[in-house]
């Protein structure tokens, strides 16, 4: 961590004294976290590319204004995540489901749901099944199960990037994996009659068994 905290000083310092090449590393360093935050929130191409860019942009206006006191991915995501929520916000694209957090959070701290998210996600059929799950959440759950499991970042990361609270965070993950799971055992109950769909069904079914 104190090696990459080092480096992310140094970028930024070669980024502010207007070093050649310096601020296009720092978009190559980050434009994959940036995509993955952006995309998921609005899962349009297009607008995800142009908000791509306006957080670069931002991030080039803004960076004198970086203080080490967080990861600069924590602090280039929430950037990224700001952007895309006033994007959501004047189309007005609810940001979760009415009712989304209304659960008791030592619940979500104490018990599993049961569902090998990552199981499933080493199957690349099912992986396809998915995403197509994970699409069909609302636009905070998509991007926080894509940063819990694609770009493996901790909970107070994560809490960093959106302002959220830890537990209303494991409440979102804890909704979401039930969800996903209901999907595909749902799927894999209209795959069964298809033939040679018998063993991608029992794995959809002993991921959450």
């Amino acid at each position: 961590m104190d090696d990459i905290r080092s480096s992310d000083r140094e970028l930024v310092d070669a980024v502010l004294a207007n070093r050649p090449g310096a601020f296009e590393r720092l978009i190559g360093k980050y434009q994959g976290l940036c995509w993955h935050i952006v995309y998921r929130m609005v899962r349009h191409p297009e607008d995800a590319r142009e908000l791509c860019q306006d957080t670069f942009l931002r991030v080039h206006q803004c960076l004198h204004q970086y203080r080490h006191e967080s990861a600069l991915k924590s602090w280039i995501g929430r950037v990224a995540y700001t952007i895309a929520l006033r994007h959501l916000q004047h189309k007005r694209i609810p940001l979760v489901d009415a009712g989304g957090d209304s659960g008791d959070h030592a619940l979500v701290e104490q018990v599993g749901d049961g569902f090998d998210l990552e199981s499933a996600c080493a199957d690349e059929e099912i992986a396809q099944h998915l995403h197509a799950a994970i699409d069909t959440l609302p636009p905070l759950q998509r991007t926080l199960l894509t940063l819990y499991y694609l770009d493996e970042m901790p909970i107070a990361e994560m809490a960093k990037i959106t302002g959220l609270a830890s537990g209303t965070i494991k409440s979102h993950l804890f909704r979401s994996r039930l969800r996903l799971r209901g999907i595909l055992e749902s799927s894999s109950r209209s795959d069964f009659a298809r033939p040679g769909c018998e063993s991608v069904c029992a794995v959809h079914i002993s991921a959450g068994s």
